[in-house]
């Protein structure tokens, strides 16, 4: 499963990879033909030649210079090739792998623990990498050079010939495959712990302030040193079995030495082989075993990277699409999705669902039960309900990261599946995360294409405009790792200016006031139900007192909506400059 998913990456740069492998061929036959050209000179030259064969040992010097000159110059440009390809294919990994992650969520799948993602982002591309750079070019350039080698070995002594052939078999197939079957049960080791650790290490990076709090930092740093223990007894072994491994490839490459010369003698007596070609022949297997150690390592690394391999080929193999979730493009003949242009997809008309049921993975039963729900352009929703009601359900189903079970879904008459990867909806919610970057750069995270001016006309929606203008460094100021550096009406505000820009006709704000004070509450639920003709607002709430900002109220209870009245909307007066509600 590995090689396929190789072979799939790297296919947009085959070129630059075939070039890279006639490049590192070209070094390491430099390599070989530097040693023997230069034993078949010394050799020639203590025969004391005449003047003939000296012209032909000037052939041989410049040789050695060019093949001297040529093995340094071509493994430079084999690895900035190689490098290339190999970060390009990297990179192309990642983004394939964010990509069905993100199409894993909005089916409803489970995508595992934050430290395990971060482990399939990191550690396992690179491995995968590894498979290019450590794996498959040193044993292409072995192939091709170690053929040569018998080739040209067969031709001047064919039991030589032979000799070399068995030595290559040891040496470069019958080692690495041994290590590397016990290379894959160490790294199923190594695997497990580096899971656990990146596990622990998550766990108290999220959790350090409450450790410290209640004294527990010094066991949890405990764990985590009792883990790179067992780490480092893992690596040992490996490290053991890498020198176990080269230490028979270069007795292998020795002993053959020893049988070429053994071999070779009698030939010389006879008039069969030169002397100077028998220097040639014995020092051949001498010149090849850094390419017994290569291909060593490149069996290790295969090994190594094939678990990694098979858990990114497991999500990026292409799933079966669901035909009928090709939601309707604008009337405009713009298709919202994944290149949403300013005010584009503001087109699209009423979103209603029709008798929606939907459950989260793993339940026995439905969440919701027949959802009847319309959504106009410039419609003013909202559910309040109790918690475990069934709200933030319904919101998954909106914005796409549930499929629904029952019932059917239209956008402007239309059919479709479910919402999932429509791009018709944007989310603002309590949980709202901010990188540790400018608030600018947090809102154009919805749409970075965005202009200033979209920027800027999206804090003002969200009711960022008068504290902006007090900020000295106004949208270039930082918000602090987690959005620390900013209150907590702020930093709902920004979540609630980033699904603005997104400029998608349906923004659900999922307990956008959570854990705010009333003032905070009540402007972050005013600015995000500000009246827009072309944007639906579905606003869910655990007030009752934000009832009065909907055009619709509904109420879910034991996942069934039913209408109630709306209080009449009272106008609310936003706090003066200068005292900016926090």
């Amino acid at each position: 499963m590995t090689m396929p998913l190789v072979m799939r990456m790297v296919r947009p740069w085959r070129w630059r990879w075939m070039l890279s492998a006639a490049l590192g061929a070209l070094a390491l036959g430099s390599s070989v033909a530097l040693m023997a050209t230069a034993g078949w000179l010394i050799a020639t030259a203590s025969t004391h030649p005449p003047v003939l064969t000296l012209l032909v040992a000037v052939v041989a010097v410049v040789a050695v210079r060019t093949f001297g000159f040529g093995r340094g110059v071509l493994r430079y440009a084999e690895r900035l090739v190689s490098h290339d390809v190999a970060l390009r294919v990297i990179g192309a990994i990642r983004s394939a792998l964010i990509t069905s992650l993100t199409a894993l969520v909005q089916r409803g799948g489970a995508v595992g623990r934050r430290s395990g993602l971060l482990s399939l982002v990191v550690t396992d591309s690179d491995e995968v990498g590894d498979i290019l750079l450590r794996g498959l070019l040193p044993l292409i350039s072995a192939s091709v050079v170690g053929t040569a080698a018998v080739l040209v070995a067969w031709s001047l002594l064919p039991a030589i010939g032979i000799a070399l052939l068995l030595c290559l078999l040891l040496g470069c197939v019958l080692v690495p495959v041994l290590t590397a079957q016990r290379t894959v049960a160490i790294e199923r080791d190594g695997v497990a712990g580096r899971l656990e650790r990146d596990q622990l290490l998550t766990e108290t990076l999220d959790q350090i302030n409450d450790l410290v709090a209640i004294g527990a930092l010094p066991s949890a740093l405990d764990r985590l040193a009792a883990n790179e223990r067992r780490q480092v007894r893992v690596r040992l072994v490996a490290a053991r079995l890498a020198g176990v491994g080269v230490a028979a490839g270069i007795l292998t490459t020795g002993s053959t030495v020893v049988l070429t010369a053994v071999l070779g003698a009698p030939a010389v007596a006879t008039s069969r082989l030169g002397p100077a070609w028998l220097a040639v022949l014995v020092l051949m297997p001498l010149a090849l075993t850094e390419m017994v150690g290569a291909v060593h390592d490149a069996a290790t690394a295969l090994a190594r990277s094939d678990a990694a391999g098979r858990r990114l080929s497991s999500l990026l193999a292409p799933g079966p699409q669901d035909a009928g979730s090709a939601v309707p493009g604008p009337r405009t003949g713009t298709q919202c999705g994944t290149q949403v242009a300013s005010k584009v997809c503001t087109q699209v008309g009423t979103i209603r669902l029709r008798g929606v049921s939907a459950r989260w993975p793993g339940a026995d039963q439905d969440t919701l039960t027949g959802i009847d729900l319309d959504l106009p352009p410039g419609g003013r929703v909202v559910v309040t309900g109790e918690s475990g009601s069934g709200k933030s359900t319904l919101a998954a189903v909106l914005v796409g990261l549930l499929s629904p079970t029952a019932g059917r879904i239209t956008v402007d008459g239309r059919p479709v599946g479910s919402l999932a990867g429509s791009g018709l909806a944007s989310w603002a919610d309590q949980r709202a995360h901010l990188f540790d970057t400018s608030i600018r750069e947090n809102v154009r995270l919805a749409r970075p294409e965005a202009t200033p001016s979209d920027v800027d006309r999206a804090c003002a929606d969200a009711g960022l405009g008068g504290w902006l203008r007090e900020l000295p460094a106004g949208l270039d100021t930082a918000v602090g790792e987690h959005g620390l550096a900013v209150s907590g009406g702020q930093r709902q505000r920004i979540a609630v200016a980033r699904a603005f820009l997104s400029d998608r006709p349906l923004v659900v704000a999922d307990e956008i006031s959570a854990h705010l004070d009333e003032a905070t509450a009540e402007a972050v639920t005013a600015a995000a139900m500000r009246p827009d003709d072309a944007r639906c607002v579905l606003l869910i709430s655990h007030r009752p007192e934000d009832a009065r900002h909907g055009s619709q109220v509904l109420r879910m209870s034991g996942g069934r909506l039913r209408e109630v009245s709306a209080p009449p909307v009272e106008p609310f007066t936003p706090p003066r400059s200068g005292a900016a509600v926090r």
